[in-house]
């Protein structure tokens, strides 16, 4: 099988695409850090658990809904632990699997530092755009994501 070059309009589509997933997360994650003393994905990991009933996930969905291999959020959620936003614990219902809590910390960390993230985002992304321009984003989005998050793991938790 043979798959043609992109043509012009392709590549350009592509080109802009590509800049913008590299350049945005630098944006989010300095802004973060400056203001706030967290990655990008640590804020990503309070959210979801934000989200989660009484603000709390088993490892393994916590994994799922943030796109992170169960190492790596491990080592996240202990440097957040560290720090007192989250805690963990063994879940109730299967002694062999963990659960992350945010604790009182965690939601004051998050409260404190959406603000600052929300106006990023509103200036690099959201204001940029016109209303139409917005819903065609959120279609294209989903166009996608269709392809590459089929079940909506990362999306679920936000509708």
């Amino acid at each position: 099988m043979t798959t043609g070059w992109l043509d012009s309009q392709q590549m350009r589509a592509w080109v802009r695409l590509i800049a913008v997933l590299e350049l945005l997360p630098g944006v989010l994650d300095a802004q973060l850090r400056r203001d706030a003393d967290l990655t990008h994905f640590d804020y990503h990991v309070l959210v979801v658990l934000s989200q989660g009933s009484e603000g709390q996930l088993r490892m393994t969905v916590l994994a799922d809904r943030t796109n992170a291999t169960l190492p790596r959020l491990s080592h996240v959620v202990r440097r957040l632990e560290e720090r007192g936003l989250v805690a963990r614990f063994p879940c109730p219902e299967d002694k062999r699997a963990t659960n992350a809590r945010l604790t009182e910390a965690g939601r004051e960390k998050l409260a404190a530092a959406a603000p600052g993230h929300v106006a990023t985002a509103r200036y690099n992304v959201i204001d940029a755009l016109t209303p139409e321009q917005l819903d065609q984003l959120a279609d294209i989005a989903d166009a996608v994501l269709g392809r590459l998050d089929p079940d909506g793991a990362l999306t679920r938790p936000f509708e």
